[in-house]
């Protein structure tokens, strides 16, 4: 039996509000100033009033986005942060992302809920390794990027080998909407293409501030900036047709990228890629579900959940699931089905986060983040939905290639060890393995890599009052196998078989070669590697 269709009024209200959503996160390798832009973009739409200095994470004032206390102490972001604003009548929604590689699965969830994604390059390092493995995910998942060439006031690659890099190694067409005047280390300006007008910057408070930028017309930059700006107009001619318009097909098929140039330290070029995104990035639109089909922004509400996270409220120790909206109008209070559950339960406690700050939200619509307070029963991945069901494609899990076994230091403590393991196994921060053999007081901690267990360290001591140690287990490989086979790998040398929280069964070897000797002496044990399906 169909549902009555949304009213003409608030299925255009909706549509309407969903075409102002700009939802995207930023991927780069560590290091290459993805926080720092999070910072300016947030500074330049005027949500904060400073950002850092210009000397790296450790020196600067508190990032808004990285609020955890490791991320602070180590200048890393850790976590992912959801940050709204509003620029130019449009509603952008920024995703904080991980850039330090041992955290790729929550950078993955995150990649999982926007529309586009920012691709930064370190101008004098180019695409790196952690850019490079998120691009694939991206690319995976079918999502339009744009390219910001960063740190262009230091000494760095010139850009015309950085362009040749990015067509060569990630098979996308270079469309610069800006050009850099001056080389890397001595940042004049930019030529903005689309407009033709130069735009000069000079530094305001060491980046703490917005640039002051001047505008002048091509003859008015040839006399203010001489050889540099006829040295880059020159070097542009070469990749950039100045009167062909941006070819939009080619940026949302993945075929083609727009590329600009900044300093996010310095506030440079900041106001040019959030004008992009307005003006190209994609808007929230239909999302596929596992059924083939796609659900019409404007059906029902719908959603999913991509993460969730403890410990933002030290006050409450509460914990938080962000729900990426895709269809209809959400309105707090109402009452919604999980998907996988059937339960119903009242969404009271809605918020939208702003780094560490939150405030209460009454409505949001598809393309937005929603942090739900308190819904202890929901997991990330988990679809939810109003009237009509809905189930969105799973978030797979990442092979994990790193092993401990945790235990209380204090057996007194082990109700508080036992409830910290089950929580940060909830939020997705490490992957929970347990065996009859080990029992519970000692399960087993999957990581993709080994800074996910300082995190869990560090957690289980603050926010659960919960010391414990780690022993490191010889395991380096991973597959999905079955139950059957813990007898048979019982007593195989360098392999063990454990069940995760999900019910799944993980054969651990020891590295390739233990794997390939189980192939060989046990041909029919079902082996397949995680994150695809088995037969």
């Amino acid at each position: 039996m169909s549902l009555p269709a949304p009213t003409p009024a608030l299925a255009t209200e909706i549509t309407g509000q969903a075409g102002r959503r700009r939802t995207f996160a930023v991927i780069s390798h560590p290091d290459a100033g993805k926080s720092t832009l999070t910072e300016a973009l947030a500074l330049h739409a005027k949500v904060i009033g400073t950002a850092g200095a210009t000397n790296g994470k450790s020196n600067r004032k508190d990032t808004v986005s990285d609020w955890q206390q490791m991320e602070k102490d180590r200048g890393i972001s850790i976590s992912s942060a959801a940050l709204q604003f509003s620029y130019r009548d449009t509603v952008i929604n920024l995703l904080d992302t991980p850039g330090h590689a041992d955290f790729s699965e929550d950078t993955y969830r995150v990649l999982a809920a926007v529309d586009c994604a920012v691709m930064l390059v370190d101008a004098g390092k180019g695409l790196e390794t952690q850019t490079m493995k998120l691009f694939e995910v991206c690319r995976q998942r079918k999502l339009p990027i744009i390219t910001v060439i960063n740190k262009w006031d230091r000494p760095g690659l010139d850009p015309l080998e950085l362009m040749d890099e990015i067509t060569e190694r990630t098979g996308l067409t270079p469309m610069p909407l800006t050009w850099a005047i001056g080389i890397a280390g001595d940042f004049r300006g930019v030529w903005d293409i689309q407009r033709n007008e130069f735009a000069k910057f000079a530094r305001n408070s060491s980046g703490a501030h917005i640039a002051l930028t001047q505008y002048l017309t091509p003859e008015q930059a040839a006399d203010s900036e001489g050889d540099a700006w006829q040295d880059s107009i020159e070097e542009a001619s070469l990749v950039v047709d100045s009167d062909s318009p941006l070819d939009l097909e080619a940026f949302y098929s993945g075929a083609a990228t727009p590329l600009l140039f900044s300093s996010a330290a310095l506030n440079f070029g900041v106001k040019q890629i959030l004008d992009t995104l307005v003006d190209y990035a994609p808007p929230a639109a239909p999302r596929p579900d596992v059924s083939g089909g796609t659900r019409a922004v404007e059906a029902p509400f719908s959603g999913f959940v991509f993460k969730v996270q403890a410990g933002m409220n030290q006050a409450h120790r509460d914990h938080v699931a962000f729900i990426r909206v895709c269809s209809g109008k959400f309105e707090r209070g109402m009452v919604v089905t999980q998907g996988r559950t059937g339960k119903s339960f009242a969404t009271k406690y809605a918020q939208q986060v702003f780094g560490r700050e939150r405030e209460v939200i009454d409505t949001a619509f598809p393309g937005d983040v929603v942090g739900l307070v308190n819904a202890s029963a929901l997991r990330v991945g988990d679809s939810l939905y109003v009237e009509e069901p809905v189930e969105y494609p799973a978030i797979p899990l990442f092979a994990p290639e790193h092993f401990q076994v945790a235990r209380s230091k204090d057996p007194s403590k082990y109700k508080q060890f036992r409830r910290g393991i089950e929580q940060l196994e909830h939020e997705g921060v490490i992957q929970v393995l347990r065996s009859d053999l080990r029992g519970d007081q000692a399960p087993v901690l999957a990581a993709v890599g080994p800074m996910q267990f300082e995190v869990v360290e560090d957690r289980m001591h603050h926010d659960f009052n919960a010391p414990m140690r780690l022993e490191r287990l010889p395991y380096s490989l991973a597959r999905l196998t079955t139950p059957d086979a813990t007898a048979t790998l019982g007593s195989v040398h360098g392999a063990e078989v454990l069940e995760r929280s999900d019910g799944e069964y993980l054969a651990l070897f020891n590295d390739i070669w233990a794997m390939r000797r189980v192939e060989k002496n046990y041909p029919d044990l079902a082996l397949a590697e995680i994150g695809t399906t088995r037969e």
